[in-house]
């Protein structure tokens, strides 16, 4: 420039890596500012006597030091623009610091703070001894420092900070914005030659020039991941060759079917070269594409919950991928107990390739997809190759019972080792169907039998014929004797109706698990009495629905053989309930109530022999009118209704026995619907 010379440079600050500290002073006169909070910082950092070396010398936080942090690591791809005439100036940038504050003062109020402790415990200490010991003192000479110790000390982090505390600070004089000075130091961002010849060689496409101006970093294309552990940013995915594409995105997604890989790859994509890539990374599981479980646990990786190796969390999923090749549902319970892995370990499987289903277990994530099945059964015979060699190999780890494939009937869509939900439904109502006359043979002889033992000598019996109404009324009766969903796989496929074969469902002294009248001294009915009693002394509230779930976990929890397995209707667990001492609250729900039938019958004990029985028939007769109470009316009818001042504890625990809150209002336990 022309005029460079007559403004030279009085002095230039380079940071020492790349760091700057800037002081800049605090208005203490502005309304803002709390005065005696800076009085405070001042008094913890300098304590009460100011000299030289006072961080503040007017006893007052009346400055702020920022300290610099590099923000990039690559400068050359930055540029200061200026837009002036319809130009666009561009100064390159050689350094970009980011300012924060710095709390360094704090650093010596704590300082400060140890000092005065430790001259209050020495005071003390010289207090109480009257003279000192006097103490041998060994004097040592320091050995001559090597090259290599110099140079560990010149590195160190206490010599850096020495040498940044000595250095000396360089005053600066603000310039604002409008002010001459800055107004003539912005001049330099303005490129000085004339927009006449110098332009004209930039002749190149837009796209090239601004390659010119902003080259690709070889640093930052080093360093930039194959790919992102949690996002992926499908522009970046498809610059990979496609086994890595079809790898990362399996492994993200874990569970896929084939039509939805295709349409994330890219229409320009050979579906057969991506059935070869998916085969290496992925299994077949009712018809849809299951990352396998190497690739999501390494060779030398772990669980994070137990510690368990690879090896073993591989074999452990790859057995729940092989349940859900034989059946839609997999019980959590039955993976733990033969894998032998902890519960959450056990989870984590189930979500890669499932979902909960309240009461039934996990069901696989996706539907089965036919579609591929009819398309590529090569892959599909592949495939069962591939699952009949694991099945041979779990059968020998975990001892498991030998249990061949299911192979693929004629005609059938489905994969082979795989039952559809509809086959099963067939399946079950053609065998109810074939058994249905031998049940009904066995149902009638064994009510004659009855009737005969039942008939005294010179006794003739007149049977009259039964009226509409009344078979009505024993249809209706057989109705709601229904026996109750005890099983515990929930599949069509199981062989026990309510815990007995089905060729002795009918048998016995017992009509679908639920005795005669006159047989409540039964082994079954007290087992289930006293299952009623001890669950209502633990919850005094409960709906049937919270029941049964309670009664299947108990027998989830029985021996196999149990007396409870011989099947239990819903009638019968009501009666004995009923007969337990608990009483069928009638909580009036809204009319716009989305609970079950099961959902709105609740019982609840009335009498449990302890001191609060009085407050919690109460607090019963009260939700049989109200399907949701507040505090302040449980409170008063309380107070009205047993005559006397209760503490706040014993409501609590009545509250607490039978209740719970939602809201603000209070609701029976099991009925809020929220």
């Amino acid at each position: 420039m022309a005029n460079e010379e007559d403004d030279p440079v009085v002095q230039e600050i380079k940071p020492k890596q790349q760091k700057v500290e800037l002081e800049m002073a605090i208005d203490t006169l502005n309304p803002n500012y709390c005065r005696s909070k800076g009085e405070q910082i001042a008094l913890n950092v300098d304590g009460a006597c100011a000299d030289e070396s006072s961080t503040y010398s007017s006893k007052l936080m009346d400055k702020q030091t920022f300290c610099s942090s590099q923000s990039t690591s690559n400068t050359a791809r930055y540029a200061a623009a200026l837009y002036r005439q319809g130009e666009l100036h561009l100064t390159p940038l050689h350094g970009i610091l980011q300012l924060r504050p710095s709390f360094s003062y704090l650093d010596k109020a704590d300082a400060k703070h140890r000092e005065r402790e430790a001259a209050n415990e020495a005071g003390d200490s010289s207090q109480d001894e009257a003279e000192e010991d006097v103490k041998q003192i060994t004097v040592r000479f320091s050995r001559p420092e090597s090259e290599q110790a110099r140079q560990r000390r010149v590195q160190s982090y206490e010599f850096l900070q020495k040498k940044h505390a000595e250095e000396p600070w360089v005053h600066l004089h603000y310039y604002g914005l409008r002010d001459s000075r800055s107004e003539h130091e912005r001049q330099y961002l303005l490129c000085q030659g004339s927009s006449g010849v110098e332009n004209t060689e930039l002749v190149k496409s837009p796209s090239e020039y601004l390659m010119m101006l902003m080259p690709p970093s070889p640093e930052e294309e080093k360093d930039k991941p194959v790919a992102p552990s949690n996002v992926l940013s499908m522009a970046q995915l498809r610059t990979l060759p496609l086994a890595d594409q079809i790898k990362i995105l399996m492994k993200n997604v874990k569970v896929m079917p084939f039509a939805n890989l295709m349409s994330l790859l890219g229409p320009s994509i050979d579906s057969v070269a991506v059935l070869r890539g998916i085969q290496k990374v992925a299994m077949l599981v009712q018809g849809n594409w299951v990352v396998k479980s190497d690739i999501l646990y390494p060779k030398d990786s772990s669980s994070p919950h137990s510690g368990v190796p690879a090896e073993v969390l591989c074999r452990g999923r790859d057995f729940v991928m092989w349940k859900f090749t034989q059946s839609r549902w997999v019980v959590r319970k039955e993976v733990a107990a033969v894998t032998k892995l902890c519960t959450e370990d056990v989870k984590d499987f189930l979500e890669h390739m499932a979902v909960v289903r309240i009461n039934k277990g996990w069901e696989f994530i996706l539907p089965y997809d036919g579609e591929f099945i009819k398309k590529h059964p090569d892959v599909v015979q592949r495939q069962h190759m591939l699952w009949s060699g694991i099945q041979a190999k779990l059968e020998k780890v975990y001892n498991l019972v030998k249990e061949t494939l299911p192979k693929k009937p004629d005609g059938q869509s489905g994969p082979a080792g795989l039952v559809s939900g509809d086959q099963r439904v067939q399946a079950a109502r053609s065998k109810a169907q074939q058994n249905h006359a031998l049940l009904e043979r066995e149902l009638q002889r064994r009510k004659e039998q009855v009737r005969a033992s039942m008939v005294l000598p010179g006794v003739r019996i007149k049977e009259e014929p039964v009226s509409e109404e009344g078979e009505e009324e024993e249809e209706q009766e057989a109705e709601d004797e229904e026996p109750m969903d005890t099983s515990l796989g929930g599949g069509l496929h199981s062989r026990l109706a309510n815990g007995l074969p089905g060729g002795r469902a009918a048998g016995g002294d017992s009509f679908n698990g639920h005795p005669p009248p006159g047989c409540a001294g039964t082994p079954v009915a007290r087992e289930l009495r006293a299952f009623v009693e001890a669950t209502f002394q633990r919850q005094f509230v409960l709906t049937l629905s919270e029941l049964k779930r309670l009664f299947n976990l108990h027998l989830a929890s029985l021996p196999p053989g149990h007396t409870l397995f011989s099947g239990i209707s819903d009638r019968m667990l009501q009666d004995t309930v009923l007969a337990a001492g608990c009483k069928q609250i009638l909580v009036p729900f809204p009319p716009q109530t989305a609970a079950s039938p099961d959902e709105q019958k609740v019982f609840a004990l009335w009498e449990s022999g302890d001191m609060s029985d009085q407050h919690r028939q109460v607090l019963l007769e009260i939700f049989s009118k109200n399907y949701r109470v507040r505090r302040n009316m449980i409170q008063s009818r309380l107070t009205q209704e047993c005559g006397e001042d209760l503490s706040k504890q014993e409501v609590d625990k009545v509250l607490k026995d039978c209740c719970v809150s939602y809201g603000g209002m209070w609701y029976l336990k099991g009925t809020v619907q929220s």
